[in-house]
């Protein structure tokens, strides 16, 4: 970043001295390399200088001619020749200028006298460690690139430091320069660097080229900072470098060659949030590609939005059904501690204080306390969930089946082909089953998970259904699914449905005779042997027909019934011994055998008033006969008395009459 000025007079104009100098303004073209402009300026000129040796050192010493002095009065050039060891440099104090380009030196040594040095360069040696500079207080310029550096150190005393290239070295972390506060050019490429780091104190920093290294993140902004090199590393996302975006001194990045620059939205994301910069990868930007990539820039943070919106949504979703489910296994948990404590109420009874009471574990409390630390612990949320996903409607929790008797769109209703049912017992589910098709009527696919499905019975409530044609039954929470036959019963209890596929796997037609074989002798037994009006209560009225047409003997025995099954596909429906095979809720049998129970209390209650009454009516019959024959004297007594004197008694009964009249 530094345009290097050397003039120098030529031999037959000795007149005009020798003039170094640093310019600081900015070069054109900041981005090569200082002993570039070195070697285009120096191309095919060195000193002639020879090296003698004495018996005394074991280091070569530098000889010129007073002719090369006069010429090169404060500079040296010493490159290519081969060097292992920087030589002793005698009398020439005042150099201000020391190049040793492409020699083999090992260690920085026998400079410490020139102490008027401002340009060193010690460019493609084998320097291991940096030492020896700390007399060097006037030094501006060093150049220790390609060499074997592992640690940048000892450079306490180059206060004055103006450029620093530690380039194509094995560093692998920044340190020990923060004192460098006149220091405008940092070259680190082609290090081992991972994190840039420690570099407060270079107030001065303009230019910083960390190229071929391998940062990922954390690139901390500096307030003079005008060109920052990072192409080739291992940046991958905005947020790692989004703190420049704040640097107001910042005009030129180079990014190329990271993960970042293969995105599509890197050159917009990048110009738009850093509107300072001129140039991007070594490309001046436009106006019109900042218009784009403000333009960009909205579409990319309205995305941001949106996704933002949609993972919220999906994390309630998520923390909703994760209580629901929490709400479900307490649930269960409940009613297994019930029917727990049913069991034991019946099997280990014993007696206190002539009360009936049981014996329970010490740890055992009301199942309200039992169950008390588990809700305790349920975040307030939603109880129950319902969310359209695709063409399927998924129901989560018994609170979720109310909404069924919402108004629907048309092009929402149209669009549900199945239902999923999940953490919902099964009865809730049987009650609400009639209102699918007439809610959904593109709707064929069933789906239950965690519903409680536990016997093959409950199957027989999906006859009522208009049309199933897949069925999927998740083994989770649902034990039927371990029965072995479950599909066959399935496939014979819901034949009229034509299922297609059960649990994704395609039904074929022996499967179908399978379950024919298996549980069509079930449903004949059951027609069979029930009382015609049990059957009749059982059927609808529009299999009443079909009873009667059997009863009849056109069909009645499950095996002939040819009549049968061309009449069920006239009236489209399930067959009648079939239908004898139903399934009763819990609640729905509780309140039948609550009504059971009336019916059997006033029964016995009207039995003993017949009876109490039948009692009466034979204690007033045995009664009578006992005083029934001096009741039969009595009476044939007074009728004696009475007509012995026949006048008077007719007498009587005329005036007996006259005054019935009167």
């Amino acid at each position: 970043g530094l345009q290097l000025v050397i003039q120098t007079s030529s031999i037959t104009d000795k007149s005009k001295p020798f003039e170094f100098r640093i310019n600081k303004e900015q070069s054109s073209y900041h981005n090569r390399l200082l002993q570039h402009d070195l070697e285009k300026n120096y191309s095919g000129r060195q000193d002639n200088t020879n090296f003698g040796s004495s018996s005394s050192i074991t280091f070569p010493v530098l000889q010129r001619t007073a002719e090369e002095k006069l010429l090169n009065s404060d500079r040296l050039t010493l490159e290519r020749q081969k060097l292992t060891v920087c030589p002793i440099i005698d009398g020439e104090d005042h150099l201000r200028l020391l190049n040793f380009q492409h020699n083999f030196i090992t260690r920085i040594q026998n400079i410490s006298n020139l102490q008027h040095l401002v340009f060193l360069d010690l460019y493609d040696n084998q320097i291991e460690e940096i030492s020896g500079l700390s007399t060097l207080r006037s030094l501006r310029v060093l150049l220790l690139g390609k060499n074997r550096i592992k640690k940048i150190s000892n450079l306490e005393n180059l206060k004055n430091l103006d450029v620093l290239d530690l380039h194509g070295n094995q560093i692998t972390k920044i340190e020990n320069i923060g004192h460098l506060s006149e220091l405008r050019v940092l070259n680190l490429a082609r290090n081992l660097l991972t994190i840039v780091e420690n570099l407060n104190g270079l107030d001065s920093l303009t230019e910083l080229n960390l190229r071929h290294n391998q940062v990922s993140k954390d690139v901390d902004t500096l307030p003079r900072l005008q060109r920052l090199f990072l192409s080739f590393n291992n940046i991958s996302s905005f947020e790692d470098i989004l703190c420049l975006a704040d640097s107001s001194s910042l005009s030129d990045i180079t990014l190329d060659g990271n993960p970042i620059a293969q995105e599509t939205w890197y050159k917009h994301t990048v110009v738009h949030h850093m509107m300072q910069l001129r140039q991007l990868d070594m490309k001046r930007i436009t106006e019109e590609e900042r218009r784009m990539a403000s333009v960009a820039a909205r579409k990319e943070e309205e995305r941001k939005r949106e996704s933002h919106k949609q993972t919220l949504l999906k994390e309630k979703k998520r923390l909703t059904i994760c209580n629901i489910a929490r709400q479900w296994e307490i649930q269960q948990n409940r009613i297994a501690l019930v029917a727990s404590l049913n069991q034991d109420k019946d099997n280990e009874p014993c007696q206190i204080n002539g009360s009936a009471a049981y014996v329970f574990p010490e740890e055992s409390r009301s199942l309200d306390t039992i169950l008390s630390s588990a809700v305790q612990g349920l975040s307030v949320l939603e109880s129950h969930l319902v969310e359209v996903e695709g063409d399927t409607l998924c129901l989560y929790g018994a609170g979720a089946l109310e909404c069924l008797d919402r108004n629907w769109s048309v092009q929402t209703a149209g669009i549900i082909v199945a239902v999923s049912f999940m953490f919902i017992e099964f009865d809730e589910i049987v009650q609400v089953l009639t209102k699918l098709k007439i809610k959904f009527p593109n709707f064929v696919h069933l789906k239950f998970k965690e519903t409680n499905l536990v016997m093959l019975q409950q199957f027989n409530a999906l006859a009522q259904m208009h049309r199933i044609e897949q069925l999927t039954v998740d083994p989770q929470g649902n034990p039927v699914v371990n029965f072995t036959l479950w599909k066959y019963y399935v496939l014979f209890r819901l034949n009229h449905f034509h299922l297609q596929r059960i649990n994704g796997v395609k039904v074929t037609e022996n499967d179908i005779v399978m379950a024919e074989r298996l549980f069509g002798i079930l449903a004949y037994v059951a027609s069979s042997e029930l009382p015609q009006y049990r059957m009749l209560s059982l059927l609808g009225e529009s299999r009443r027909k079909q009873f009667h047409y059997l009863l009849e003997g056109k069909g009645k025995k499950s095996g002939t019934g040819s009549e049968e099954s061309s009449d069920n596909r006239r009236n489209g429906g399930e067959s009648t011994t079939r239908a004898t095979l139903n399934y009763t809720t819990k609640d729905f049998h509780m309140e039948k055998l609550e009504e059971i129970k009336e019916r059997k209390t006033f029964c016995q209650t009207y039995v003993e008033n017949l009876v109490k009454e039948a009692a009466d009516i034979n204690m007033k019959n045995e009664s009578l006969q006992k005083l029934w024959p001096q009741m039969f004297i009595e009476l044939v007594r007074d009728a004696v008395i009475e007509i012995r004197n026949k006048n008077s008694y007719m007498k009587l009964c005329l005036q007996r009459i006259t005054d019935q009249k009167q």
